[in-house]
C-alpha cells in the first residue's frame, strides 16, 4: 500500500476505502450531538471515511452531519465512505436487511459504502441490544453465519451497500465464510481491535494473503466504557516507547500509533470527539516511522485486549478463545 501517493486502498471488489477513518462510538453518557459535531469537523479536516454502527445509536446525528457537508458543497456523496454494522440481534437471515434498512432510514441515505457483521456472536432477536434473561444471563442465538452472510450478499445485490465485510472474526470464522459453497462475494475486510499491545500480526498476515483488508479499531487504546472495558486497563498513549518515538519525530503518541498501522498495511480508525484531536489524528501522512521505530513498537505486543466481548463467552462462535 503506497501511502505517499494514495490515501485509499483498493478492496477485493474493486471499491476503494480511505486508509484513515473517523470512529463514532461513544458511551451512553455522551450527548448524541457530539457525534454530529465530530463528523462535521472531521469532514472539514479532510476525513472521507466514517465508521459507525447500528449499535452506536447515533446514526441520525452522523447522517445529519454528512448531509450538511454535502449540502454546503464540502463533499459529494461519492467522496464519502460510510460503514455501518449489522448487530448480533439481527443475524437471522430474514432480519439482516431490516437492520440495514433501519440504518439507512436514520441516515437518510440511499446506500452505504460498507456493511459488516459487527460480531460473530448471534444474540436473541428483539429491541434489546444486549438481551438477558431474568437472572442477567446473556441470551445467545444459534444462527449459521454462512446464511447470515448470504443475506448480506443480497443487500449488496439490491444496491443498498457497495461492499460487505466482517468484524471481530477470527481465522476459523473467516475460513468458514471463504470456503462456503456458492460464495458470491468474499468479505472485503475484517475490522478488529488492533494496537501496539495487540498487534494482530498473524491475523494481518492471514488476511493479507487472502486479499482481505484488516481495519484496526481501538488503535489509540480504548474509550474505557465501563460496560465493555476493565477500568484498570493500561493507557496506551502513556506508553514510554511510543512517547519516546513521538518525541523524536516531533509528534504525539497518538499520531505514532496511527502511523504504525498505516505502515503495516492496515486501515486505521481514530475515534475522537475533540476538535484538536480530530485534526491531530489526521496529520499522519507527512512523516514516516523508521524500521527501528516499527520494530520497537512491534516489541510492545503482549496480546492485551481492551474489548474481550464478555457477553459472547460461552457462545460457540465466541472469537477470542483461539490464538487468532
Amino acid at each position: 500500500m503506497d501511502l505517499k501517493g494514495s490515501r485509499s486502498v483498493k478492496l477485493s471488489d474493486g471499491n476503494y476505502m480511505p486508509v484513515l477513518g473517523l470512529g463514532t462510538y461513544a458511551s451512553p453518557d455522551v450527548p448524541k450531538s457530539k457525534a454530529r459535531e465530530a463528523t462535521e469537523v472531521a469532514i472539514d479536516v479532510g476525513y472521507r471515511h466514517i465508521d459507525a454502527a447500528y449499535l452506536y445509536q447515533n446514526e441520525e446525528e452522523v447522517g445529519e452531519a454528512m448531509r450538511k457537508k454535502m449540502a454546503d458543497g464540502t463533499v459529494k456523496r461519492e467522496d464519502l465512505f460510510y460503514t455501518t454494522k449489522i448487530w448480533g440481534t439481527f443475524f437471522r437471515p430474514e432480519l439482516v436487511r431490516q437492520c440495514l434498512d433501519r440504518s439507512l432510514k436514520k441516515l437518510k441515505l440511499d446506500y452505504v459504502d460498507l456493511v459488516i457483521l459487527h460480531i460473530p456472536v448471534a444474540l436473541q432477536p428483539g429491541e434489546e441490544l444486549l438481551p438477558t434473561d431474568a437472572s442477567g444471563k446473556m441470551l445467545h442465538d444459534t444462527v449459521d453465519l454462512r446464511q447470515t452472510w448470504e443475506a448480506l450478499e443480497s443487500c449488496k445485490d439490491a444496491g443498498l451497500t457497495r461492499s460487505i465485510g466482517v468484524s471481530n472474526f477470527n481465522r476459523k470464522q473467516l475460513e468458514m465464510i471463504l470456503s462456503k459453497p456458492g460464495l458470491k462475494y468474499k468479505p472485503v475486510c475484517n475490522q478488529v481491535e488492533c494496537h501496539p499491545y495487540l498487534n494482530q500480526q498473524k491475523l494481518l498476515d492471514f488476511c493479507r494473503a487472502r486479499d482481505i483488508v484488516l481495519v484496526a479499531y481501538s488503535a489509540l487504546g480504548s474509550h474505557r466504557d465501563p460496560r465493555w472495558i476493565p477500568q484498570d486497563s493500561p493507557y496506551l498513549l502513556e506508553e514510554p516507547v511510543l512517547r519516546a518515538i513521538a518525541k523524536k519525530h516531533g509528534r504525539s503518541p497518538g499520531q505514532v500509533a496511527l502511523r504504525y498501522q498505516l505502515q503495516r498495511g492496515a486501515v486505521v480508525l481514530a475515534k475522537s470527539f475533540s476538535e484538536k484531536r480530530i485534526k491531530e489524528n489526521f496529520q499522519v501522512f507527512d512523516f514516516e516511522l523508521t524500521p527501528e521505530d516499527m520494530k520497537a513498537i512491534d516489541g510492545l505486543n503482549n496480546n492485551f485486549r481492551y474489548f474481550k466481548m464478555d457477553f459472547g463467552i460461552g457462545h460457540p462462535n465466541y472469537p477470542f478463545a483461539d490464538e487468532y
